[in-house]
């Protein structure tokens, strides 16, 4: 399975990646208080959503049926089923964005 690999040393940082053909650059923000991650997402210099929190077994952007957006599903999952949270010691350790065809994951 082909997962968005976070570099969390390097947050809050932005990057290009390449989904379902189109370029996308994603921004990756931590809110230590609280401990979770947000994605913020441009396609061609538009922004297109803010602040997205990541959220265990949610698609990330699953708010917005929009062409604009990636046409696949981003996923934060932990396959070995050690955590099902989200946070600075799971994410990139146990828990990795996992991208799916729209359809393909089924729970």
């Amino acid at each position: 399975m082909e997962y968005l690999d976070i570099e969390k040393g390097q947050i809050p940082y932005r990057f290009e990646i390449t989904l379902s053909s189109t370029v996308f650059t994603f921004e990756v923000n931590y809110n230590s208080e609280y401990d979770f991650f947000t994605v913020d997402l441009e396609r061609d210099g538009e922004v297109l959503a803010t602040g997205d929190k990541l959220v265990y077994g949610e698609p990330l952007f699953s708010y917005s049926a929009d062409e604009r957006f990636p046409q696949v599903e981003i996923i934060p999952y932990d396959e070995a089923g050690i955590t099902q949270e989200v946070t600075w010691s799971t994410l990139s350790e146990t828990v990795f964005l996992y991208v799916f065809e729209k359809g393909e994951n089924n729970g």
